[in-house]
């Protein structure tokens, strides 16, 4: 993965938990919400890294 692609979901990550602790005080469920979002946003980053992986080692045995 990408220095830019890495920096894209760490820094979503981020604004997404600040926003779930602000919306904790106003909205519980809004801040659930939030934070379930933010855990798959992660879980996606996770995924996309993994294939990422595994195409580009797919690639390398290929031209081996």
């Amino acid at each position: 993965m990408g220095k830019g692609l890495s920096l894209w979901f760490a820094t979503s990550s981020i604004l997404i938990l600040t926003a779930a602790s602000i919306c904790i005080s106003y909205n519980i469920w809004l801040a659930l919400l939030l934070g379930v979002l933010c855990v798959l946003n992660i879980g996606w980053g996770f995924i996309l890294k993994a294939r990422l992986r595994r195409k580009q080692e797919n690639s390398r045995q290929q031209s081996s």
